[in-house]
C-alpha cells in the first residue's frame, strides 16, 4: 500500500514545478482557493511553489474522496488520480488506443452512462478499453449514430438526452452477479491467482524476526492447497525470493485469465490499539466499483472474522492500481496487525493461518452459489470431492 517507490513522493516542504502542477490541479477541483484572485494556476516563479499545510490538507481530502491511501503525500497513484480528475465528459474526444489508453473521470462518466442505458461497457474503471469501445459502438449503432467507437459531440448530445433504461439496482451488479451464478457453483477449472504481498528484499511489516512477507507466503500456500483440493487451478504471484511490482502482479493475473485475484497482507501501525481484519475492492466510493469484487471482499472478511474472532474492520472501496487494472474481481485482504500483541500471537499460530485458509475457500465457494443456496457466514463446509 502507499505510493509507488519509483516516483519520489511530493511532501510538505517540497518546492518546484511538480508542486505547482499539483496545486493547479487542486485549484481546478476547487480544493484550494485561487491565489490573489488569479486563475487556477500558481502565479510567479514555479520553482518557488511550496507544498504547504493547505496543500497537504487538500491532498488528504482528495485522497479520502478518491479511495486512495490517505497519507498527505503525492506519489504516482495520487498524481495520476489528480490528472484524471481534471476531465469531465465532453471536454475531449474519447476513443480506444490500445497503446496509450485514455484515462479520466470523463471515461468513468461514459462507462456509467452506457451501463445505465443497458450497454455492457466493461468495468467502470475510468480506462477506455476494448469493452468500452464495444459498448459505445453498440449504443451508436442502435441510435443511428456513426458507429466508430469515438465519443464526440453528436454522441455526447445523445447520451445527455436519453433517460436511464436499467432500473432496480446497479446495472453492472445485476449483469456480473448473473454471470457468476450462471457459471455454476463448482470450483473445478476456476483460475484463481493468490498474491502474497512484498517478498524478496522487501519484508513488509517486521516485528523481531517475524515478517509480513513470510507470513502471507505461508498463508498463500495454505490457501493454494485448499482451493486446489476443491478443483480450482491456483497460481501464486511470487516465491520466497521474488518481489514483483504491483503492475507485474496484476499483469500476471490478467495473463492467466484468472476468475479471481486475491492479494494478501498483514498490517502494522504506530498506534497500539490498531488491530483486526479489513478487505478492499476497486471502487471510488461514489458509485463506480467492481461489483463482484465488493461481494467477494465482504464474503472474505465476514468468513475470516466469524472463524477466527479477529476484529472486524469492514470492507472498503479503493482505487489502488492493482485493484483497478485487474480484469477480474480483485480483493486485498489484510489479516491482522503485526504491531498488535494479540493479533501477532494469533498470526504466529499455524492453526489460525489454516483457519483463515478455510475461510477463504468458503468465501470463494459462496461467491458462485445462487442466493437461495448460500449458507450463513461461518457455517459453510465444502464437501469432500468424490
Amino acid at each position: 500500500m502507499g505510493t509507488d517507490s519509483r516516483m519520489h513522493p511530493l511532501r510538505p516542504g517540497d518546492r518546484g514545478p511538480a508542486v505547482a502542477d499539483v496545486r493547479a490541479a487542486l485549484r481546478a477541483l476547487e480544493l484550494l482557493p485561487a491565489a490573489n484572485g488569479a486563475g487556477p494556476g500558481d502565479p510567479g516563479d514555479l520553482e518557488q511553489a511550496e507544498y504547504d499545510r493547505a496543500t497537504e490538507l487538500a491532498v488528504r481530502h482528495f485522497q479520502q474522496v478518491r479511495g486512495l491511501t490517505v497519507d498527505g503525500l503525492v506519489g504516482e497513484e495520487t498524481y495520476r488520480a489528480l490528472s484524471e480528475a481534471r476531465w469531465s465528459l465532453g471536454d475531449r474526444l474519447l476513443h480506444h488506443d490500445p497503446e496509450r489508453p485514455t484515462r479520466g473521470d470523463d471515461v468513468t462518466s461514459l462507462q456509467e452512462r452506457l451501463h445505465e442505458l443497458g450497454y455492457d461497457a466493461g468495468p467502470v474503471d475510468g480506462v477506455f478499453g476494448a469493452d468500452t469501445e464495444r459498448g459505445l459502438r453498440a449504443f451508436q449503432r442502435d441510435y443511428g449514430l456513426t458507429s466508430d467507437g469515438t465519443c464526440g459531440p453528436a454522441t455526447f448530445r445523445a447520451l445527455r438526452q436519453l433517460g436511464r433504461k436499467v432500473t432496480g439496482g446497479r446495472p453492472q451488479l445485476l449483469r456480473q452477479s448473473a454471470v457468476f451464478v450462471e457459471s455454476g457453483p463448482h470450483l473445478i477449472g476456476r483460475r484463481i491467482v493468490v498474491d502474497p504481498g512484498h517478498g524478496g528484499p522487501d519484508p513488509g511489516h517486521t516485528v523481531g524476526e517475524t515478517t509480513e512477507a513470510d507470513l502471507v507466503l505461508d498463508l498463500a500456500s495454505r490457501i493454494e492447497g485448499r482451493l486446489a483440493a476443491a478443483g480450482a487451478t491456483v497460481y501464486l504471484t511470487r516465491g520466497r525470493s521474488q518481489n514483483p511490482t504491483g503492475e507485474e502482479r496484476t499483469a500476471f493475473a490478467n495473463d492467466a485469465r484468472a476468475d479471481l485475484f486475491l492479494s494478501l497482507h498483514v498490517d502494522g501501525h504506530a498506534s497500539q490499539h490498531a488491530r483486526g481484519v479489513a478487505s478492499f475492492y476497486y471502487g471510488t466510493g461514489s458509485g463506480a466499483s467492481s461489483t463482484v469484487g465488493e461481494q467477494f471482499a465482504n464474503l472474505l472478511r465476514r468468513e475470516v472474522v466469524a472463524r477466527t474472532g479477529l476484529v472486524d474492520l469492514g470492507s472498503h472501496p479503493k482505487t489502488w492500481q492493482m485493484l483497478r487494472a485487474s480484469r477480474m474481481p480483485a480483493v486485498r485482504l489484510d489479516c491482522g496487525y503485526l504491531s498488535h500483541p494479540v493479533d501477532r500471537l494469533l498470526l504466529l499460530d499455524a492453526r489460525l493461518r489454516s483457519t483463515v485458509a478455510s475461510a477463504v475457500l468458503a468465501a470463494v465457494q459462496r461467491l458462485f452459489l445462487p442466493a437461495e443456496a448460500d449458507p450463513p457466514t461461518g457455517t459453510f463446509v465444502l464437501p469432500a470431492r468424490v
